[in-house]
């Protein structure tokens, strides 16, 4: 009778492990309001992006997922204004940016840093070949490159794109609407879990730090928009650095006591294990 109730809790815990995961999935997408042109996207499958209004037409930031989530964004965008959506900026190159081009119009001319669209042929971490290469997809692919700037003019308005370096990848981009001192950066900053950095894609912690160095000391944003977390200012990327800081400096302490990549690990918070073994990797290779 025991192993009987047990079964059946069981599989109403996985029942309802099953129905959260579709609510998560399902969550509507959202337009949050940071001007009358501007808004952040949240909900859907996918990372956070962003759309801006111009005078003559939209420039959407992120792709989303699926075909669900990426009609949530025409038709919200439908919802604020009837100008045509002209740009996609990729911020780089994970899935959870890009998977979502393909639901968008063939018109939509798809921008990206130089080095985000050689991302999108690189194989998987799996070694699987990249989906990219396919003829089908090739409309939605980056068709606009930069290296290091890059203006889009909407009409009288004007969006920057800037490449600050290595970090999360070597293709993040970041884009700037100078009127209403707001950036959207991507995954170049997670606030409420340990820092990504994709190795296997050229990222680098040590040039993370001086990436966003570099774009606070460029643009003169106060808010800050990333893929994964919730709205920050110019004192919330200052910390994250700090906090990069940190870690880099006890890791290099922990070496020179002889600690191998494991004891480090046990030194950190569970979560952080992918991110502290990366930059156990990246000391060793520089000493090398």
């Amino acid at each position: 009778m025991k192993k009987k109730i047990e079964l059946v809790l069981m599989l109403a815990l996985l029942l309802a492990s099953n129905s959260i995961g579709r609510q998560r999935a399902e969550q509507p997408v959202e337009f949050k309001k940071i001007s009358d042109r501007l808004f952040e996207i949240v909900g859907g499958r996918g990372s956070q992006g962003g759309a801006y209004i111009g005078d003559d037409g939209v420039l959407v930031i992120d792709a989303k997922m699926d075909k669900a989530s990426v009609d949530q964004v025409v038709e919200g965008i439908k919802q604020i204004t009837d100008k045509p959506i002209k740009y996609l900026v990729n911020t780089h190159g994970d899935g959870d940016h890009i998977v979502g081009n393909r639901y968008f119009p063939e018109t939509v001319t798809v921008i990206a840093h130089e080095n985000c669209r050689k991302d999108f042929f690189l194989p998987g971490r799996n070694g699987a070949a990249s989906e990219w290469s396919r003829p089908d997809l090739a409309p939605f692919v980056p068709s606009l490159t930069f290296s290091e700037k890059m203006n889009i003019n909407l009409g009288s308005k004007t969006v920057e794109l800037w490449y600050f370096g290595v970090g999360h990848t070597t293709g993040d981009t970041v884009v700037y609407f100078p009127e209403e001192k707001a950036a959207f950066i991507g995954d170049q900053i997670f606030l409420t879990r340990a820092q990504l950095i994709h190795s296997y894609k050229g990222g680098d912690s040590f040039e993370h730090i001086k990436t966003l160095t570099r774009m606070l000391d460029t643009i003169d944003a106060e808010k800050f928009c990333s893929g994964h977390s919730e709205l920050t200012n110019r004192a919330g990327i200052k910390n994250h650095i700090g906090q990069m800081k940190k870690r880099h400096e006890k890791i290099r302490a922990l070496i020179a006591k002889g600690k191998n990549t494991e004891e480090i690990k046990s030194e950190f918070e569970e979560s952080e294990a992918r991110l502290i073994e990366t930059i156990c990797d990246e000391i060793k290779k520089a000493s090398q």
